[in-house]
């Protein structure tokens, strides 16, 4: 199935999750998972969060930032991945002066 994300609409967050500046998203979902690209701005953040039910994968596209991963700080490159197993908390942070692009999706856990 292709999926076209220039076709979806964006949807624009101010402080995503209580983070700081905007984050875009183009999104696809369904019944068991949402695929998206997000874009945060310079200085951007999407806050600290737990996946209870779920997990997710960023893969870096473009700039770069972090991830804050439990009690770590990992780099957000192009070309990087970071998953975010069920039960875990992190947050990703653009620390760079250009926007950052992250491919990601939150799947749900099936045992």
């Amino acid at each position: 199935m292709e999926i076209r994300f220039q076709e979806q609409s964006e949807e624009i967050f101010h402080r995503l999750r209580d983070g700081e500046g905007i984050v875009h998203r183009h999104k696809y979902e369904d019944d068991a998972a949402r695929i998206m690209i997000l874009t945060l701005e310079p200085g951007a953040s999407i806050g600290r969060h737990t996946h209870d039910a779920d997990y997710e994968v960023f893969y870096g596209i473009s700039g770069k930032g972090k991830v804050l991963y439990e009690d770590t700080e990992e780099p957000m490159l192009p070309g990087t991945c970071h998953y975010c197993p069920q039960g875990h908390t992190h947050s990703l942070v653009n620390d760079g002066d250009e926007p950052m692009s992250v491919f990601a999706i939150v799947a749900k856990h099936v045992n």
